[in-house]
């Protein structure tokens, strides 16, 4: 990612709402001069501040309540889409970002709106740029189709930027970002940054829409065989709070809680079904497992099932060689 973003002309501010682990943003950023990192709660602000980062981006609409917060944490800069809010985080001298909507509607307003001027009128000097995220990504199924959308979200932020510089108000930066966008952009002309998340670790469903390859896959649940079934299936003991209720590859043609493969990566099955503690595990032919026997499942959601665990054992030729404690949730 950050070749593909370099080589763009742009740098790199990786979302690290995936992650969350000072360890793992550290090597997203490897020797890169710059430093931003995106959040996506003020407790994970607050952890990475704690940790030296100093200039960080809470990119989820701030609300008026969590102002004296967001002030409290150095080098915090909010979101916006609303000019009341707009006003608020003036009067606080905090610096934000304004949300420009792509097309996903989910936050923002369109790089048309009025209320984009008026809000960057009120922010004034504290106005850092403007900022979208093309989500729409998420339901593209080739290269393709993640390109036209990488456009759509590049242009609708630049002509944002470019719509509050003509009414007299400085917009230094245009942020932009999916995990799918970054990576099949044809072009950023007019784009300073670029923001990603999922491609620390990659997932299931990122491969099924070519975001990577198989073997791009870094994280997985280690589970083990608690009991064997006479149909030839079996339960692990991941369930929804090891694995998380994430279906996403239902979208894109697959179906399950995750994939399973043994240790050295040989597909077994897939998770078919979940209860609290425990998944059930079925084979394209009946699986000859022992109890105890330890596999791998490879999340659909990273993101998620990520945010059910408080730490990472790093694996190097079969080794546990390091345990990163991560921000819990």
């Amino acid at each position: 990612m950050r070749e593909a973003v370099a080589r763009r002309g742009v740098r790199l501010r990786p979302h690290v709402k995936t992650a969350k682990c000072v360890e793992v943003a550290d090597a997203a950023l490897g020797d890169a001069p710059f430093r931003g990192i995106a959040v996506s709660t003020l407790a994970e602000a607050r952890f990475f501040a704690a940790a030296g980062w100093d200039d960080i981006t809470y990119a989820v609409g701030v609300t008026p309540q969590k102002l004296p917060a967001a002030k409290a944490i150095e080098g915090l800069s909010v979101l916006t889409d609303d000019v009341d809010v707009a006003h608020a985080i003036a009067t606080a001298e905090l610096h934000a970002w304004l949300e420009v909507d792509c097309g996903q509607g989910r936050g923002g307003r369109a790089p048309d709106d009025p209320a984009l001027i008026a809000a960057a009128r009120a922010l004034g000097p504290r106005l850092r740029g403007v900022l979208t995220h093309g989500g729409q990504s998420y339901g593209c199924r080739s290269v393709e189709a993640a390109r036209e959308v990488a456009e759509v979200e590049r242009a609708a932020a630049v002509e944002a930027a470019e719509r509050i510089r003509a009414a007299g108000v400085a917009c230094p930066e245009v942020s932009v970002g999916s995990t799918p966008t970054a990576l099949h952009a044809a072009s950023l002309d007019g784009v300073t940054e670029v923001r990603a998340g999922v491609y620390v670790f990659f997932d299931l469903f990122q491969h099924a829409i070519g975001s990577c390859g198989r073997d791009d896959l870094a994280l997985s649940v280690l589970a083990s065989v608690v009991s064997r079934r006479p149909d030839g299936s079996v339960w692990i003991d991941a369930g929804t709070l090891a694995l998380s209720s994430e279906r996403s590859l239902d979208a894109v043609g697959g179906s399950g809680f995750g994939e399973v493969t043994d240790l050295d990566g040989r597909p077994l099955g897939r998770v078919v079904s979940t209860n609290q503690e425990h998944g059930h595990v079925v084979g394209e032919a009946p699986l000859d497992l022992a109890v105890g026997a330890q596999l791998r499942v490879w999340p659909n959601h990273a993101c998620i099932t990520a945010a059910m665990h408080d730490r990472y054992h790093v694996v190097e030729a079969g080794r546990v060689v390091a345990e990163w404690p991560r921000l819990p949730g």
